[in-house]
């Protein structure tokens, strides 16, 4: 709620209509079916503008998003030398380093000594003092060379504005294909139904050229024979005991 007894008007459409009391601005925003927004609140008077809130507020959130995406924050990148080292792979820092200073980083050349390298710093100093001159156009070095236990180095700022990188494009949904491509993508139903016309032929015909393997009849007579001759052997031991003609056993004595 706006508390100041008087504003100074702008209509929806940036025209100025002066400065008058809250309550008749606010009564003309009514009147247009708006809303009365503050947008210059340390204006002497404050500055109140006829616009939907809802879309404002919509707008402020979309520009917010949009320059949080497109910033980009300046990161720390190094190259490492050595007083000992070629004229191509110089050359291939430098160029290195160009990049980062082009994309608005910020760089820290360091060069390493090792064993006895370390008595002769103003080795390290040439080689920064060179390197600097390389990429005077790109950058531009904050302070001297600084030899820090068996290092030296120096820290460049970039004379370049941070890219911006867009954000990547998203792929397109399942529903939202082009129709090029979804008409050269096959129909599944179409092939599955064909797939099943044709699935009682090929059984026919593989139930046709599958061999049937029987056994012959002798086969089953055979493996059938030991269990009836097994079955017939005891009625023959009886009858053979019982026959008088046979040899008779010796009957028990008594004595």
């Amino acid at each position: 709620m706006i508390r100041i007894p008087q504003v100074r008007v702008v209509d929806e459409e940036g025209a100025q209509l002066g400065v008058m009391p809250t309550s008749q601005a606010l009564a003309m925003a009514q009147e247009r079916g708006l809303d009365l927004v503050e947008v210059a609140p340390m204006a002497a008077p404050p500055v109140v503008k006829f616009l939907d809130f809802g879309q404002y507020k919509y707008e402020l959130t979309k520009r917010e998003k949009e320059n949080k995406r497109r910033q980009r924050s300046v990161t720390f990148k190094e190259v490492r030398l050595s007083p000992k080292i070629g004229t191509g792979d110089f050359d291939t820092k430098v160029h290195r380093a160009i990049e980062f200073l082009e994309d608005g980083d910020r760089i820290k050349v360091t060069v390493r000594f090792r064993g006895r390298e370390l008595t002769h710093p103003e080795l390290g100093r040439n080689m920064l003092a060179k390197f600097t001159d390389r990429i005077k156009e790109h950058g531009v070095a904050e302070r001297a060379p600084l030899l820090e236990g068996k290092s030296m180095h120096l820290t460049v700022a970039s004379v370049h504005k941070p890219k911006e990188h867009e954000a990547p494009a998203r792929p397109p949904k399942g529903g939202d294909q082009p129709a090029a491509v979804a008409a050269s993508q096959p129909k599944p139903a179409v092939a599955a139904s064909a797939a099943d016309s044709q699935t009682p032929a090929r059984a026919a015909d593989v139930a046709a050229k599958t061999p049937v393997t029987r056994a012959p009849a002798g086969a089953v007579a055979t493996a059938a024979a030991p269990k009836k001759a097994t079955v017939e052997a005891a009625p023959t031991a009886a009858a053979r005991t019982s026959d008088p003609s046979g040899p008779q056993a010796p009957a028990a004595t008594g004595e």
